[in-house]
């Protein structure tokens, strides 16, 4: 992407905010084997995601990705 414009800065920054408060929401999961694996699992989506550049698809993964991160930790629908 050569001219990123102002749109892809803000759901970037939506996209780092997200990672964090799904990764501070899985501090509550009790066996650090499975926190673990959670967290490597929260990585993984964003990592795979990494490469979009079209905003429409930026927004339906970080929405896709919400819902996924809601249904796995409870905790988390409070923080969002």
């Amino acid at each position: 992407m050569h001219n990123p414009t102002l749109k892809h800065f803000i759901l970037k920054q939506r996209a780092i905010s997200l990672y964090r408060s799904a990764v501070r929401a899985s501090a509550v999961i009790p066996d650090p084997v499975t926190r673990k694996e959670t967290v490597a699992w929260i990585r993984a989506e964003f990592t795979r995601n990494r490469h979009l550049t079209d905003l429409a698809l930026i927004e339906n993964s970080l929405n896709v990705i919400r819902r996924e991160i809601k249904s796995i930790l409870p905790t988390f629908a409070n923080r969002s």
